[in-house]
C-alpha cells in the first residue's frame, strides 16, 4: 500500500473507531436518558474551576451558543445542572452542577470506561500502551 493510500486508510479506520466508540457510549448512556453530547456538556460543567457561562461551553465544544441551549435544557430538566444569572454580567447565564449531576457524571465516566474496555479488548496490554503513545503524539502535534 502506498503512503497516500495507507494514510487515507488510517484516517478511515480512525473515523470508524471513533464512530464505534460514540455508538457504544450512546447505547450505554441511553438508559440514563442522556446522549453523548449531553454527557460531554455535563463533564465540561463538572471539570470547570468556576461555574461556566453557556457561551464558554459553546466555545469549548466548537459550536454556536444557541446549539448549547437544548443540551443544557435537557440537563436542567433532569436536575443535573442549574442555571443562574451571572452576578457580574446579568446578560450571562452560569451553570452549576447539582448533586445529582455530580453522581451522574461519575456513572457516565464508569460507563465510558467500560465502553473503552470493550472497544480495546482485542488488544494486548502492550498494544494498548503503544496505541496510547502514538495517539498522544498525534494529539500533542495538533495542539
Amino acid at each position: 500500500m502506498e503512503t497516500g493510500e495507507s494514510t487515507g486508510h488510517l484516517g478511515e479506520l480512525f473515523l470508524r473507531v471513533g464512530k464505534r466508540m460514540r455508538a457504544m457510549q450512546a447505547e450505554r448512556f441511553a438508559p440514563f436518558g442522556l446522549t453523548p453530547a449531553q454527557a460531554q456538556v455535563l463533564s465540561l460543567v463538572a471539570r470547570s474551576q468556576t461555574p461556566p457561562r453557556m457561551a464558554e461551553l459553546a466555545e469549548q465544544l466548537g459550536v454556536v451558543p444557541r446549539a448549547v441551549t437544548p443540551l443544557v435544557d435537557a440537563l436542567e430538566r433532569a436536575d443535573l445542572v442549574h442555571r443562574r444569572i451571572d452576578p457580574r454580567n446579568r446578560r450571562s447565564t452560569l451553570l452549576d452542577l447539582t448533586d445529582r449531576g455530580a453522581a451522574m457524571r461519575q456513572t457516565l465516566r464508569d460507563e465510558r470506561l467500560r465502553a473503552a474496555e470493550d472497544l480495546f479488548a482485542p488488544l494486548t496490554h502492550e498494544q494498548r500502551a503503544t496505541l496510547l503513545e502514538l495517539l498522544e503524539t498525534v494529539a500533542a502535534n495538533g495542539m
